[in-house]
């Protein structure tokens, strides 16, 4: 058996992965083999294939990885599945093999990225695959092996770090700094069941980027009790003040349709807004002829100020950074907003308190919050609840 280990940079093979590079097999499962089998280290950013062949004792082996160790490189990324497949094939040597790579839910995206990558470099009965849970600060995964080392296996780590990793102790970057967190004492792994799992673990973790449209319904609209019912719960709420036949609503991100259907389902009439050009399209296939899609981000309908309705609906979407005061310039006296109760009261309650052109004409729970399982229960994660704020335009 060869221990294969793809990673994006060289510190990654012995933070998440040192149980392979140096614990005896034998430890894992209380045979009497001794030895630490061979192991191959691919490093995804420079396309080196390092080797640590059976019985390099463990400190020879941390001393090989520790030369390829680089300096903070924010441009480092997968080579892309055909290149590792290259790699993969030339470790394995038609051997049996297994394939160690990262989560494709790191929160790192350069490193959830390989881990997919790699995943789908591996063609039908090649190596088996095995992903680290890495970093995952939003999810708690439910894994198939854990390691826990001892304290000589986590002095070994820390002292790994201290030697040769100190500029990433220091760095600020977000995706390479080295903090506590990020040094596990117990590794654990988990073998993805299908290619869609993996593709869903990597587009949960998107947010607004071009992946987060990689799969059809990214944030599980369709089979979310939470989120039918928070949906259910908005569609009541701006049936209250605005009711159908009121004038057009104005969706703004309307991702691919779960609140526009439920809308134009109620008699709305409804021009749904998506920048994206995938969810855009399946919006379109979705809601058919019962509502008009547009291609509008937030600040092209404010600028253009041509599609006037009786209110504008921004719902779960200034999570982002947009700048608030473009809400003066949307052609229409209402606007519907919903935010998780931290962002709110953080974020639009100190804009509102002096923003000239709007008042809070009301405040309604619309969801508590809620812990749900997402991809077929791989992991669990906090939905955070949402909280409804209509604002009328004061006329000042």
């Amino acid at each position: 058996m060869i221990d294969i280990v793809a990673v994006l940079r060289a510190e990654d093979a012995v933070l998440d992965f040192l149980s392979v590079l140096t614990v005896p097999e034998s430890l894992h499962r209380q045979d009497e083999v001794h030895e630490v089998r061979e192991v191959h280290v691919l490093l995804g950013d420079t396309g080196e294939h390092l080797v640590l062949p059976a019985g390099l004792p463990p400190a020879e082996r941390l001393a090989a990885v520790a030369r390829h160790i680089r300096p903070v490189d924010e441009d480092a990324a997968s080579p892309g599945p055909e290149a590792l497949a290259t790699l993969i094939e030339a470790a394995a040597r038609g051997a049996e093999a297994r394939l160690w790579t990262h989560s494709p839910a790191d929160t790192r995206r350069g490193r959830g990225r390989l881990g997919r990558d790699a995943a789908a470099a591996v063609a039908p009965g090649g190596p088996a695959v095995l992903h680290a849970v890495g970093h995952s600060p939003y999810l708690q995964f439910i894994s198939d092996l854990d390691r826990p080392l001892d304290r000589a296996g986590v002095e070994a780590k820390l002292a790994f770090v201290n030697r040769h990793c100190g500029h990433l102790l220091r760095t600020d970057s977000a995706e390479y700094v080295i903090q506590t967190g990020r040094v596990h004492a117990t590794e654990r792994f988990f073998a993805a069941g299908s290619a869609e799992e993996r593709e869903r673990l990597f587009a949960l973790l998107a947010s607004l980027d071009e992946d987060a449209a990689s799969v059809p319904d990214p944030w599980e609209f369709a089979t979310s009790a939470y989120e039918a019912e928070r949906l259910d719960r908005t569609v009541a709420w701006i049936a209250e003040h605005c009711p159908p036949g009121s004038g057009p609503l104005i969706e703004v991100g309307a991702c691919e349709g779960a609140l526009t259907t439920r809308l134009a389902d109620k008699g709305f009439t409804v021009h749904a807004a998506e920048p994206n050009p995938a969810f855009r399209r399946r919006l379109a296939e979705r809601v058919a002829d019962t509502a008009r899609v547009r291609p509008d981000a937030l600040e092209e309908l404010a600028a253009g100020q041509e599609l006037p309705g009786a209110a504008y609906l921004l719902i779960e979407m200034l999570y982002y950074g947009q700048d608030l005061t473009l809400l003066d310039r949307l052609p229409a006296d209402l606007v519907f907003v919903a935010l998780e109760p931290v962002t709110l009261a953080t974020r639009l309650t100190p804009w509102l308190e002096s923003a000239p052109h709007w008042e809070k004409a009301g405040e309604t729970p619309l969801v508590a919050p809620a812990l749900e399982t997402v991809c077929g229960g791989r992991a669990y994660l906090s939905k955070r609840g949402s909280v409804g704020v209509l604002l009328r335009r004061t006329g000042a």
